[in-house]
């Protein structure tokens, strides 16, 4: 396997060439800053930010623009369906000190594409290249995009989509190895971000169906890409960037993980320093969902923290979860 350099963007160096990716409820400043307290990651996200609510929003109250020590550099991916949308939301980023820029070109929901942004910009190359060229006059930070393969498998149309975001000023190309339509669930098509490798000079990263070692490696091989972008994966396991950098490059894994219970319970406190009282329990159910998947009998966690109706009954439940799962208090 081929070993990625460090990446360097626009002055942005992502070492280990790892990135967090955006998803909606859960990459917020307590679950960036868990992962990053971790390590082996070279590039936080935030979730998905709508350029047209944006400028409203209020940076000390909103769980989306919520930052603390530690949660960085970190990248703000915005979601935008009109040019106009976008000088207004850079305004703000900039003032938020943004890292870089990440547009969201392939988010497949329903509701998104309904309003013309996410997956549907692929189906609409004109619209899509106005965002981007909108985007490059606003900004001289890194510039990055996320997509998906397409509707279908088409190798001219999708070649001539990242040929055209490079040559409006996308710095960074993010491919999820899926088709618009596909479930999750489905094997990620890997050597297809391999042919995006082939057409473009910018670094690209690969993303879809990492939950391991094995994964990152068979991923970079299929691929050629530049580096990985994790999403779920490390929400069932926030120490995979950690696994992953430690596996490929040698970086950090020298210290021992703390047990599972001790990272839950970090992630309680870094939302309790991090969001309003009313904006935790929702998205600690929405982690645990997640977390819970790392246990034999996982679903006995998420269903006491589903069922829970306050954050101190979660923790209450979560606390003898792991006393009786995790006794020895061993590491994961």
């Amino acid at each position: 396997m081929t070993v990625p350099p460090a990446l360097s963007v626009r002055g942005l160096r992502l070492w280990p060439p790892l990135v967090f990716a955006p998803m909606a409820g859960l990459t917020h400043t307590a679950l960036r800053s868990l992962v990053a307290e971790l390590g082996g990651v070279g590039l936080l996200t935030t979730e998905m930010l709508s350029a047209r609510t944006l400028p409203t929003e209020r940076a000390e109250q909103s769980p989306l623009l919520a930052r603390g020590p530690g949660d960085g550099p970190l990248s703000y991916q915005l979601l935008a369906s009109s040019p106009a949308e976008i000088p207004p939301a850079c305004q703000v980023l900039h003032r938020c000190g943004a890292a870089a820029i990440d547009l969201n070109l392939g988010c497949p929901a329903p509701a998104i594409r309904a309003r013309g942004g996410g997956s549907r910009l692929m189906e609409r190359p004109a619209a899509a290249r106005a965002l981007v060229a909108a985007a490059r006059r606003c900004t001289d930070l890194p510039l990055s995009a996320k997509i998906r393969l397409g509707e279908r498998l088409d190798e001219e149309a999708l070649r001539s989509f990242c040929e055209m975001l490079e040559g409006e000023g996308v710095d960074l190309l993010t491919v999820h190895a899926r088709l618009r339509g596909e479930p999750y669930g489905r094997r990620p098509r890997w050597d297809w971000i391999g042919k995006v490798k082939g057409w473009v000079s910018i670094p690209v990263l690969g993303n879809g169906g990492i939950f391991s070692l094995a994964d990152a490696r068979r991923c970079l091989d299929q691929s050629g890409c530049d580096g990985l972008m994790l999403g779920r994966g490390a929400v069932v396991r926030p120490w995979l960037f950690r696994d992953v950098a430690a596996g490929l490059w040698g970086v950090g894994g020298d210290r021992p993980l703390p047990p599972r219970g001790a990272l839950f319970e970090r992630f309680c406190g870094l939302m309790e320093e991090r969001l309003a009282p009313e904006r935790r329990l929702g998205r600690l159910k929405a982690f645990t969902h997640y977390f819970a998947q790392t246990f034999p009998f996982g679903h006995g966690l998420a269903t006491a923290v589903q069922t829970s109706g306050t954050m101190a009954e979660a923790r209450d439940r979560a606390a003898a979860f792991f006393a009786a799962h995790e006794p020895d208090g061993g590491s994961p």
